[in-house]
């Protein structure tokens, strides 16, 4: 059995013995797991302020706890020789202090162990622009993406070049050279950090988190300059991450960030995690390949457009997020309330639904 170093290390191995994804630590509540998507409590006391100190400082370190109790938030990552690694989050609360704890597998997943659709694959053959993969926290985003590194890492003889906050999975040199950096280690914030970034001679860019105005622009900048650059954001299809790049610029800029991301863009993938029947999570994803009429319908303001446009691409591997949600669903991985809860037209899946024979509470009127 691996030492353990701290007394969080304790909890940290349960939480990875139980199979949960998350663990949160809030004062004024016990420990809670996240297991298949619910959140619960453990069997242990209520946490005070004392309590979380004497867990959270001795793994924080010098410099993430004075930030953190200047700031109110903090992120960094935290490794359990033996067990695994996880992304911190510390945060203040109405109670007290909070925490949340998020596992990252130390094994690299491929393709075919997180059942992602063999279009994906398309993303590592690409090899110049911008690719968006969005959907909310903790839905697999950054597993996915190491999947698609961790296969062009394994085919292809590129530099890699990653920018995270904090690093979650470690990839090692296989045919690519794969540099890591960390926002607070490595580099004082992602804009900067990809910036530097085109100097170092890469062919592929990561941005773990395109979270600002700056960043976005560096980024859309390097898939212009003819690297391949992954990005995320915070959204559940494509054309809402579309619209998400360009209203970040002021309105004067916009006209012309269209027609950069008409350019640069070659594919969105959206992804959405749901309960799996039986336990566990599954991942529903939608998939949208650069086309002419793609890059028009962004040039013109169209982005509603953009659905129409997956659909008339099935035959290249392109899928809406609704018809990946009700695939799902006819594979009976998911039930029918979790299909219509996680859709992005909830009048037309709800129509589907019960068109199909289903029941459940999305038969009332929104």
């Amino acid at each position: 059995m691996a030492a353990l170093s701290h007394k969080i290390d304790r909890f940290l191995k349960l939480m990875q013995d139980r199979g949960a994804s998350d663990l949160h630590l809030s004062v004024g509540r016990p420990p809670m797991f996240r297991l298949s998507g619910q959140v619960d409590p453990i069997r242990y006391r209520v946490l005070s302020n004392k309590d979380f100190v004497e867990l959270i400082k001795p793994i924080a370190g010098a410099e993430n706890w004075a930030s953190y109790k200047q700031r109110g938030d903090c992120d960094f990552a935290h490794a359990v020789p033996g067990i695994a690694r996880f992304r911190v989050n510390l945060f203040m609360q109405q109670r007290g202090y909070g925490a949340v704890f998020r596992i990252i597998p130390t094994k690299l997943m491929t393709f075919a162990q997180l059942g992602l659709p063999s279009a994906v694959g398309r993303l590592c053959e690409i090899e110049r622009g911008l690719i968006l993969v969005t959907g909310p926290t903790g839905s697999g985003k950054s597993t996915s993406l190491s999947a698609v590194i961790n296969r062009i890492n394994e085919e292809q003889r590129r530099h890699i070049i990653t920018v995270e906050d904090p690093i979650e999975f470690v990839h090692p040199n296989k045919l690519s050279v794969i540099s890591q950096r960390e926002i607070g280690d490595h580099a004082t914030d992602f804009a900067s950090a990809v910036q530097a970034a085109v100097r170092e001679d890469p062919d592929t860019i990561l941005v773990g988190e395109m979270r600002d105005l700056e960043t976005i622009r560096t980024a859309l900048d390097a898939a212009e300059a003819g690297f391949l650059v992954f990005g995320t954001l915070h959204t559940n299809n494509a054309a809402k991450a579309v619209d998400r790049i360009i209203n970040v610029f002021p309105q004067e800029e916009q006209e012309a960030v269209r027609g950069s991301l008409a350019e640069s863009l070659r594919a969105v993938v959206a992804q959405q995690l749901l309960r799996r029947k039986g336990g566990g999570r599954v991942a529903a994803l939608e998939i949208l390949f650069a086309t002419s009429g793609m890059a028009s319908t962004i040039r013109e303001g169209k982005t509603t457009q953009l659905t129409s446009s997956i659909q008339m691409g099935k035959a290249l591997g392109m899928q809406a997020m609704d018809d990946a949600l009700y695939h799902l669903l006819e594979e009976d991985l998911i039930d029918a309330e979790s299909c219509y809860e996680k859709a992005v037209d909830k009048g037309q899946m709800r129509d589907r639904l019960l068109k199909g024979g289903h029941t459940g509470n999305f038969d009332a009127d929104d």
